[in-house]
């Protein structure tokens, strides 16, 4: 970019230069043409520099405003997702049954107490003697809409799916399951490109921010939270945007 800038400047230079010189030696009749197009072309390539300062930053700013929006509906999809985890033991990769068990799920509200009780065995080894031993005693003391605990009086999970301002595109959402140490962990991932949510911009822009990487940028081609490859269920953009919390 700024290779493109010295040298229009350059160019609006040396444009200038000519158009002296034409009023210098330039016969009187040709000078009137050539003026109007030598300055047209100072316009134009003015025009074209200014718009190399202004536009990558009038797209940083639809950028930035379009990816806190996104950002919170793919948070959404992660608390819902997380719920869904802690209810059913397993993420789900539908859109449809996430937003029916958050209609109808409900969590299991507990209460955890420390106690002792007498533990038969030993007792009957020390010939009677009452001995006692540590547990844990859980007590269920109700149950709590899932769709109260995360949305309140909200029903934007019923469109959290939906990418915002693009039409009739959705979330990609995936879930499975990892084996680690023998054991089967349920992973989940959601994800848009970024080319979708900047569809209307200049299209060199967004090959490049595709091609970012940067601590404060969104690395990547894509917006994206959990992951199928590793345990995580934090987004890959960065705090600037929004919370990255597990």
């Amino acid at each position: 970019m700024l290779t493109f800038i010295l040298s229009a400047v350059a160019v609006i230079l040396v444009t200038i230069g000519l158009v002296k010189l034409i009023d210098k030696f330039i016969p009187t009749k040709l000078k009137p043409v050539l003026n109007i197009l030598l300055w047209a072309l100072i316009v134009f390539l003015g025009y074209q520099t200014w718009n190399s300062v202004t536009g990558p930053i009038k797209f940083n700013k639809i950028k930035n405003k379009r990816y806190e929006v996104v950002i919170k509906s793919l948070m959404d999809i992660r608390d819902a997702q997380l719920a869904h985890r802690q209810v059913t033991g397993r993420f789900t990769d539908n859109f449809d049954n996430l937003v029916k068990f958050i209609d109808t799920a409900k969590f299991t509200i507990t209460q955890r107490t420390d106690s002792q009780i007498i533990d038969e065995e030993l007792t009957a080894r020390y010939g009677g003697v009452e001995t006692m031993k540590d547990t844990v005693i859980i007590d269920t003391l109700g149950f709590k809409p899932v769709k109260d605990s995360l949305f309140k009086n909200s029903d934007r999970y019923k469109t959290m799916m939906n990418v915002p301002g693009v039409e009739n595109v959705k979330f990609n959402l995936q879930s499975g399951f990892i084996e680690q140490n023998d054991i089967n962990i349920p992973v989940f991932e959601a994800s848009v490109k970024k080319e979708v949510i900047l569809h209307d911009q200049e299209k060199d822009l967004v090959m490049q921010e595709n091609q970012i990487v940067s601590v404060d940028g969104v690395n990547g081609d894509a917006l994206i939270v959990g992951s199928m490859d590793e345990v995580k269920t934090i987004g890959n953009w960065p705090k600037t945007y929004g919370v990255t919390k597990k």
